[in-house]
C-alpha cells in the first residue's frame, strides 16, 4: 500500500511544466519584479513606521509594537482589511488612505507585469505545440507566405488531406490562417532557426515560397537549400529576370503566376469551350479529374511501351510523360523543365523506365486503380527478389 502511495506522487509531475512555465515567466521579468519589490518593501517600511508613530498606545491606539505595524500595513497594501486594528488618530488615517491608495497601484502595477509576461510566453507555447504536433507527421509541406498565391495552395493541400504548415510574417494572414485552422507559425521564413524548428529536416518534403517578394523567396531558397540538399523547393516568382537567380539559389521549379494567368487569359479568348474543359478537369468540378502515375523499380510497366499498357482499355488517356532519362531524348513534342523533359502524346514505341511520371487523365477510382496495380506489383516483385 505504500509503494501505491508513492506511486501517486508521480501525478505531481504533470504540475512540473506548469510550474516551469511560471517560474520562466518570473525570470523573464526579473528586472521589473525586483524594482517593483524594492518599491513595496520602501511602501510598507514608511507605512508600518507612520501607523506606530501615530497609533501608538501613547495616542491611544492599538499598534503596540513595529511588528504590528509591519503586520497592518500588509493587510492594508494587500486590500484585505481584517478590521483588527484600525487607525483611531487623525495622521494614522490618513497614512492608511495613502498606503491604500498606493497599494492598489502596486498591485495593478504587479498584475500587468505578469499579464505581459504570460501573454508573450503564450506565443512560444503556441509555436512548440505546432512543432510537436508537425513532429508527429510522417511527412508534411512547409508553405511560406499565406497572400492569394499561398492561400489556394493551401486549400488545395486540404483538398487533398495532405499535411502542412504555414509560415509568415503579416498579422492580418496569421489571423485569417488560424480562423481556417491551419498550422501557423508567426515567424521569417527567412530565418535559418524557424525554418529549421518547422522540420526541413524532419519529415519536410517539399518548401513552397509563395510570398510575393521575389528577394525573400530567394533568401527561403537559399536558407532551405542550405539547411536541405535533398529537399523540393518550388519557388514564385513575379519578376521574370529573377527566375535564373532562383534556380542559381537552390529552387528545384520556380513559377510565375502573372506570366500563366497571361497566357491563360490568350487561351481563353481564342478557345473559350476548350479552355472552360480544361479549367473544369484542373478544378476537379467533374468526376473526370488529372493525375499521376510513377513508374517504380520492379513494378510491371517499368519496361513496357505505351502500346503496351492499353490505356483506354484502362478507362484512362496519357497526356503525356515527365522523365529526366536521356534515352527518350529522340522522340518528339519535347519541352524542356528543370532537368527533365516533358513528353506530350508520346508515340505508342515509347518505352518507360524507372523515375519516369504519366500524366493522365480518367476518372478518379480508374487513377487508383491502376496506381494500386503499380504498386502491388512493385512490392510483389520486391519480396520475390
Amino acid at each position: 500500500m505504500r509503494m501505491f502511495l508513492i506511486f501517486r506522487l508521480f501525478k505531481l509531475f504533470r504540475y512540473f511544466n506548469s510550474i516551469k512555465l511560471f517560474a520562466s515567466v518570473l525570470a523573464s521579468k526579473r528586472f521589473e519584479l525586483i524594482t517593483l519589490g524594492i518599491f513595496l518593501g520602501f511602501l510598507v517600511f514608511i507605512g508600518s513606521t507612520g501607523i506606530y508613530l501615530f497609533e501608538n498606545p501613547a495616542n491611544g491606539g492599538q499598534v503596540k509594537n513595529l511588528f504590528d505595524g509591519f503586520y497592518w500595513a500588509i493587510v492594508t497594501v494587500a486590500t484585505v482589511g481584517y478590521g483588527d486594528i484600525s487607525p483611531q488618530t487623525t495622521g494614522g488615517r490618513i497614512v492608511a488612505m495613502a498606503l491604500i491608495l498606493v497599494g492598489l497601484g502596486v498591485l495593478s502595477f504587479f498584475i500587468s507585469i505578469i499579464v505581459a509576461a504570460f501573454n508573450e510566453e503564450m506565443d512560444e507555447l503556441r509555436e512548440n505545440s505546432i512543432y510537436a504536433e508537425l513532429n508527429r507527421f510522417d511527412s508534411f509541406i512547409i508553405i511560406c507566405g499565406f497572400g492569394r498565391v499561398g492561400q489556394h495552395i493551401a486549400r488545395q493541400l486540404e483538398k487533398d488531406r495532405m499535411h502542412f504548415v504555414v509560415i509568415d510574417t503579416r498579422e492580418s494572414n496569421i489571423v485569417k490562417a488560424k480562423r481556417l485552422g491551419y498550422l501557423i507559425i508567426h515567424a521569417d521564413a527567412s530565418k535559418n532557426g524557424v525554418i529549421e524548428n518547422a522540420g526541413i529536416n524532419n519529415g519536410a518534403t517539399a518548401v513552397i515560397c509563395a510570398t510575393g517578394d521575389d528577394v525573400i523567396n530567394v533568401y527561403i531558397t537559399l536558407t532551405s537549400r542550405h539547411l536541405n540538399p535533398d529537399v523540393r523547393i518550388i519557388s514564385r516568382a513575379n519578376n521574370q529576370d529573377n527566375v535564373k537567380k532562383l534556380y542559381q539559389a537552390g529552387a528545384s521549379n520556380v513559377i510565375q503566376p502573372f506570366e500563366i494567368a497571361g497566357m491563360v487569359v490568350a487561351e481563353y479568348i481564342g478557345q473559350p469551350v476548350a479552355f472552360e474543359a480544361i479549367l473544369g478537369i484542373i478544378r476537379e468540378e467533374s468526376h473526370i479529374i488529372m493525375g499521376t502515375l510513377c513508374v517504380h523499380p520492379g513494378s510491371f510497366i517499368e519496361g513496357m511501351s505505351i502500346a503496351d499498357i492499353d490505356f483506354e482499355q484502362k478507362k484512362l488517356m496519357l497526356l503525356g510523360i515527365v522523365s529526366a532519362n536521356p534515352e527518350h531524348q529522340k522522340h518528339k513534342n519535347s519541352y524542356p523543365i528543370k532537368n527533365q523533359h516533358f513528353y506530350f502524346n508520346p508515340e505508342s514505341y515509347f518505352v518507360l523506365r524507372d523515375g519516369d511520371l504519366l500524366v493522365v487523365i480518367g476518372r478518379e477510382y480508374a487513377i487508383d486503380f491502376f496506381r494500386d496495380q503499380v504498386e502491388k506489383s512493385r512490392l510483389r516483385n520486391g519480396s520475390i527478389r
